[in-house]
Formats: C-alpha cells, sequence, structure tokens
C-alpha cells in the first residue's frame, strides 16, 4: 500500500536513465515446510519382553510328553507399526486455515540475502541505533513465525487470484476471493469482537486499473467494473498476523503490449530491494530505482513513451498495527537524510507510469477508514459517532479498513453520520484513489522486506515474483 508524498518532501533534479535493470534472482521455494516427525515404535518394549522369555526359558522334556514342535505354544509378537501423519492439502480456492496444514511446523521462509559490504568489527553506538535496540529484540521466534505465515497467506491466495484474474472477471468478485480467503487462511473471520486484530487484512484489497495508481476498491452499491482485455490490473493488498503485516503488490496485464511497462516496475521494485539493508541511505536507493525505472520505454499505438517514476507516492515502513511509519522510500531523486535500520520492516514499492508521473486525489469515491489514535475525543457529542469509534477500535484499531469490512460485522447499521463526524473531527482518516490523466496505464510491485541483525528477508517474496 503506497504511502503519499507530503506537501514539503523535498526533491532534487532527476537521475539520468541507465542502460539496463537490475533483478534479484528468486530461487525456487517449497509449497509447505519441510520437516522429520519422530515417534516412538509401536509394541518396542513388548517385543523386548518376549526375546528375553524366549532366551530365558527351559523346555523341559517327558517321556509321556512329545517333543514336537507343533504341540508348542508359541507367544505372539506385536509386529512394529510406523505411525502415518495425515497431511491435509490446501483447496482451490484457499480455504483451509495454514494452521490446520502446517501444525507445529514452522513457516516457509522468505527470500534471505546476505548483506554486501559489511563490516562485523563495526561498532553502533549512535543514538538511532540505541534508539532501534527495541525493535530488534522484537525479532525473536514469535516475530518470525507471525511474519513468516502473513507471508504465506499472501503467497496462497494470490497464486490462487492470478488464476482468475482474466477478462470477464469482475472487480467485486476478486475483493472477495482475497478478503475471505486472507479471513480463512489466518483463522480468523473477524465477526466477533476483536478477533481481526489476532489476524486478517491488513488494509483494504486494492484493485486499481489503468490510470488508477493507488487505494481503488469496490464499494457496495457502486457501478460493477469488469476487467477488460486492454486494462493493466494492479492487485494490492495486505496480510496480518497479530499486527505484523506483509505489504506485497504485483501488475497483471492480458494484452503483452504492456510488458515492457511490467518488466520495467518489476525490475525497479528489485533494484530496491537489492539496494535495502543496514545503513543503506535512502536518497541512494531512490535514485537508483529512478535510474533502472526510467531506462525504459514503451510503444502505445504508434508512439514510443517514456515510462516514468511516479513522484508523488512512496515506499514506506511498516510498525505493528500501522502500513505507514514515518519512513519513505520514494522512486525519484530526493534529498533526505534517513537511513534504513536494523530493526526495520519496509514495504519497498514502486509504481511507472506513461502519465504524468504526478497521482491526485480522486473524489469519486472513498477507499477506506483509518484512526487517528493521536486526535482528541473529548468533543465528540453525537451518540451515533461514539458507537461506531467504539466499534472501529474493537474490530480495527489503527488498521485501515474498507467499508465492506464494516458493514460485514454484526449489528452495524446506519454508519454514514457516525462516519462523516469522526473525520470532520479528524478522529478518522478518509482515504481517496490516487490517480494519473486519463488514457495513462500505471503498473506496481511490492515486497516486504525485514531487515534482520545478520541478513534482510524478502518475507513476501514467492516463485511468482
Amino acid at each position: 500500500m503506497g504511502s503519499k508524498t507530503p506537501d514539503d518532501h523535498r526533491r532534487g533534479p532527476n537521475g539520468s536513465s541507465g542502460d539496463s535493470a537490475t533483478s534479484i534472482v528468486n530461487p525456487p521455494k517449497p509449497a509447505a515446510a519441510s520437516g522429520l516427525l519422530q515417534g516412538a515404535l509401536e509394541g518396542q518394549d513388548e517385543d523386548e519382553d518376549d526375546e528375553d522369555d524366549d532366551r530365558s526359558g527351559v523346555d523341559l522334556k517327558t517321556d509321556n510328553e512329545p517333543s514336537s514342535k507343533s504341540n508348542k505354544k508359541k507367544r505372539k509378537r506385536n509386529k512394529k507399526r510406523s505411525k502415518k501423519t495425515s497431511s491435509i492439502q490446501q483447496t482451490v480456492p484457499p480455504r483451509v486455515s495454514l494452521s490446520e496444514i502446517f501444525g507445529d511446523q514452522p513457516f516457509p521462509e522468505g527470500e534471505i540475502v546476505e548483506y554486501a559490504n559489511r563490516d562485523d568489527n563495526l561498532q553502533r553506538t549512535t543514538a538511532e541505533e540505541l534508539r532501534h535496540l527495541e525493535a530488534v529484540s522484537n525479532m525473536d521466534d514469535d516475530f518470525l513465525r507471525d511474519y513468516r505465515k502473513a507471508a504465506e497467506v499472501h503467497r496462497q491466495v494470490r497464486q490462487y487470484v492470478q488464476t482468475i484474474a482474466k477478462p470477464g472477471v469482475s472487480m467485486t468478485t476478486l475483493a472477495h476471493e482475497i478478503d475471505d480467503g486472507v479471513r480463512a487462511l489466518v483463522g480468523h473471520e473477524g465477526l466477533e469482537k476483536g478477533d481481526s486484530l489476532k489476524g486478517g487484512l491488513g488494509f483494504p484489497t486494492g484493485l486499481c486499473l489503468n490510470n488508477v495508481g493507488a487505494h481503488w476498491t469496490p464499494n457496495a452499491g457502486a457501478k460493477e467494473v469488469f476487467l477488460q482485455y486492454d486494462d493493466v490490473l494492479k492487485v494490492d493488498f495486505g496480510v496480518h498476523v497479530n499486527g505484523r503485516i506483509v505489504d506485497s503488490a504485483f501488475t497483471v496485464a492480458a494484452n503483452p503490449v504492456y510488458d515492457p511497462l511490467l518488466e520495467a516496475v518489476r525490475a525497479a521494485t528489485n533494484t530496491g530491494l537489492k539496494e535495502a539493508g543496514l545503513d543503506a541511505r535512502i536518497s541512494q536507493i531512490s535514485s537508483t530505482i529512478q535510474e533502472v525505472m526510467e531506462s525504459y520505454e514503451i510503444a502505445l499505438n504508434g508512439k514510443t513513451i517514456p515510462i516514468k517514476s511516479v513522484r508523488n507516492i512512496t515506499g514506506h515502513n511498516i510498525l505493528r498495527y500501522h502500513i505507514h511509519g514515518s519512513k519513505q522510500v520514494p522512486f525519484v531523486t530526493s534529498k533526505t537524510s534517513q537511513r534504513m535500520e536494523e530493526g526495520d520492516i519496509f514495504a519497498i514499492e514502486t509504481f511507472g507510469t506513461t502519465g504524468k508521473a504526478y497521482l491526485r486525489d480522486d473524489a469519486s469515491s472513498v477507499y477506506g477508514y483509518g484512526r487517528n489514535e493521536n486526535a482528541s475525543t473529548n468533543g465528540l457529542h453525537h451518540a451515533s459517532a461514539k458507537s461506531l469509534l467504539r466499534t472501529i477500535d474493537e474490530n480495527f484499531g489503527t488498521l485501515v479498513f474498507a467499508r465492506r469490512q464494516l458493514e460485514r460485522l454484526p449489528g452495524v447499521k446506519s454508519w454514514h453520520l457516525g462516519m462523516r463526524s469522526l473525520v470532520q473531527a479528524g478522529i478518522v482518516e478518509e482515504y481517496r484513489p490516487l490517480v494519473d490523466v486519463k488514457g495513462s496505464y500505471v503498473a506496481q510491485f511490492e515486497h516486504t522486506v525485514l531487515l534482520r541483525p545478520n541478513c534482510k528477508e524478502v518475507i513476501s517474496r514467492g516463485d511468482d515474483y
């Protein structure tokens, strides 16, 4: 989910074009984590007892007692049997909770990348490092398990969605398949109070066509939109487990004429992932991303069009239960002193466009709502607003949510007036779609990367992108 650039964010001149794109080779990953299960062998104690009896027993014979072996009583021995573990397979569409599939087995790792040019003897005693010691200490087994589970949910859901994102499918169908798949696989339907805070959608599913760059999702009552052969569709959705959010996005286009656009954005994103690391200067990463992105061009309707990096939307760091942190990673050369630090979690994403490369708000629809936890509620008087705010806090907290997520909750009715009061008071922020000029095409690719102490882990990496 892209972070909108503040108006006062300083920019430098555009970077020069590069000669080639840089990509990261992704090794294939197994569909599930592998492990060895050890269990006791059945009948082991009994067999050992039998052998002892056979060795210690005395065979006494008399003249009146036949010695034929046929009359000798034999003790039956239990055969050793190995325990069989039942494997539960994922359904199509995916609806089986990963807890049932994986059990106690670990979830698959993301792409592990060693840091380049790291000095192991470097002493980090800066204030910035001390400030992030807590973040590093939080990268424990539970942290990795939650993040890897969220990433595996994202991979399984998107791999199915890619099979149905074909011309003729409706945006509502795609949105429901993603939403329902995420909830089923994390094992939290989100209908009970607080259940959505344990696991589910990290933010509303974004399904943006053509010149719509980000933050569009289908709403009930609006005109249905169907995917066409000449459309460029960006699919951007997040999965969270205990507030640890995986943010990843991809672009599909049935018409191969758009392949250069998709290739440019994919290469730019992979470049950002390659450059990301401990103490990496964000300004340097931004400049390198732009150089790769703008080395591409595309031929449309007999014209050769340069592909540009979008200027006013950025990648971003991710905090627990907050999709956007305070750090931004632009796709164009920028003047910033920010660095990436150990313990940071970043959504590295890029947007390439054939248009003006500047996205503006589209007031025709609303993408979602997000709680502003710093806003005061003292001036809130309407009972409907107070009731709605309580529902938001209990079910979403600071997670951004869409209208359809709110309306599916039991007892939520006539919420529009209360929401208007919350938005006007600044307690809830309203997010609208971001669009480039009509007739242009925007593509997006995105991954989440964990900056761990000894390596970086592209947690959302899959065989698809």
